[in-house]
């Protein structure tokens, strides 16, 4: 029986990508597997860039989750209580992502969720395999070689990065290929080199986040 540690759950809509706007429950797991989290180790950081804390389980509705089942329930209790009003094209809907939740996502708490009508999202690093049963799947690479997780729904990369030019991602198999500015601590804004990219090759779409632009968590 495997044990659940989560930063913070809450519940927002949806910022980014294709599904921008759409309320939604997040789940984020502490933990990933290109960085410890800490400064101290940023400087040899796969992605030093990130500004995104998943240390502990003190975040807002974190917590150790003994099983799936602790973790399922405390999920469901975030979402509306008009959740039996919802119909199969508009379900409840939750956003695990991380650090990196594919440490910790299983089979288990999938079904239990899907077993409550969610739907299930992941937004991933891509060094891992998503397990059976994940509905919308959000890849963000972050390197070339280690990546595992090559087709999806999404695929959000973030812009420029050295080492991970756009067309070295533009042939896998996605619906949806987004471009996002770095948000750099230098305060340069990448905004225009994304949208140039953006005309140029219009398989790519500007991703905005926009739940930064509204103030929301």
């Amino acid at each position: 029986m495997m044990s659940y540690f989560v930063k913070e759950v809450f519940y927002s809509l949806q910022g980014e990508g294709a599904r921008a706007g759409r309320a939604s429950v997040f789940c984020r797991f502490s933990g990933c597997n290109l960085w410890s989290g800490l400064d101290k180790d940023r400087h040899k950081s796969v992605c030093p860039f990130c500004d995104t804390d998943f240390l502990g389980v003190d975040g807002e509705g974190g917590g150790r989750f003994a099983d799936a089942g602790q973790l399922a329930r405390h999920i469901i209790a975030y979402w509306p209580e008009t959740i039996s009003a919802y119909n199969h094209a508009h379900k409840p809907y939750v956003v695990f992502t991380g650090g990196e939740p594919l440490l910790q996502l299983d089979e288990a708490l999938i079904v239990l969720l899907h077993d409550a009508g969610f739907e299930v999202a992941i937004e991933t690093n891509g060094t891992l395999t998503a397990p059976a049963g994940v509905d919308w799947i959000c890849v963000s690479p972050k390197e070339v070689d280690n990546l595992q997780q090559i087709s999806g729904n999404e695929l959000k990369l973030l812009f420029p990065l050295d080492g991970l030019a756009p067309e070295n991602f533009s042939e896998l198999l996605f619906e949806h290929f987004f471009l996002q500015a770095v948000d750099e601590a230098n305060g340069v804004d990448h905004v225009a080199q994304v949208v140039q990219y953006c005309l140029r090759h219009p398989q790519w779409r500007l991703s905005l986040q926009s739940h930064k632009l509204l103030g929301l968590k």
